[in-house]
């Protein structure tokens, strides 16, 4: 089966550096589906609207291809460092939600906000706490259906068993003014999940991140985020 995709994705996130791990983390992070020119009909929408939540199947575009190295006989190559155990335990890959796969596809379940039709782009989706960066190519787009997609009694291995506190945010008044209100809450939840690397604990590394069309630079000190710069 080949599959093309039918929309791409648009974000203030440009880069996969500060992409929340996890689509629902960052419920305020803004996003849009822009469909590709054969679907850009109202017809293809038609229902949508009276959703609550939508699934995004997806392409991790920005990664690497995956390489199966078959004179490895340990599988160490099926495995993968899963964030939320630090970055050091490793896991079945398919045990994980790591974007390292060997199809590349993602699966995010996201809130939609509105479904708008717009004059030359047709239906425009718009979800909110997507775990995607700008340009992601999409592949469907499903509802989310109460009955079939949520599991109220489900257990989840190693996630269940590590607890992922919030990091507190401090964005000075100046730079806060960058950023829109919507942008800054946004920026405040991406932060807040510690967008570094998980086995980094220099507390004097400045990092930078690229954040609706900004450069966005940041310490972590303790529990807390500083945000120090923000440039053009």
């Amino acid at each position: 089966m080949q599959i093309e995709p039918i929309a791409y994705f648009h974000s203030p996130l440009t880069s996969k550096f500060g992409v929340p791990r996890q689509g629902g983390l960052a419920k305020s992070l803004s996003g849009r589906v822009v469909f590709e020119p054969a679907y850009r009909r109202v017809e293809a929408v038609r229902g949508l609207e009276e959703f609550s939540h939508l699934w995004l199947i997806w392409e991790f575009s920005g990664n690497r291809s995956y390489q199966i190295d078959d004179s490895n006989t340990s599988g160490e190559n099926l495995t993968v460092r899963p964030p939320r155990l630090g970055g050091n335990e490793r896991v079945g890959v398919f045990a994980s939600r790591s974007p390292f796969r060997p199809n590349r596809l993602g699966l995010t379940c996201a809130l939609l906000n509105k479904v708008e039709i717009h004059p030359h782009l047709g239906p425009v989706i718009h979800v909110l706490g997507a775990d995607l960066m700008d340009g992601t190519p999409i592949f469907d787009v499903k509802p989310y259906v109460r009955y079939a997609d949520c599991h109220p009694e489900a257990y989840c291995g190693f996630v269940d068993q590590k607890e992922w506190n919030r990091m507190e945010v401090e964005i000075p008044a100046s730079l806060a003014a960058f950023f829109s209100d919507d942008e800054l809450v946004g920026l405040r939840e991406v932060l807040s999940l510690d967008p570094r690397p998980q086995y980094h604990h220099d507390e004097h590394r400045v990092y930078g991140m690229p954040y609706a069309g900004l450069d966005v630079r940041f310490r972590v000190v303790g529990h807390c985020v500083h945000v120090v710069s923000v440039e053009k």
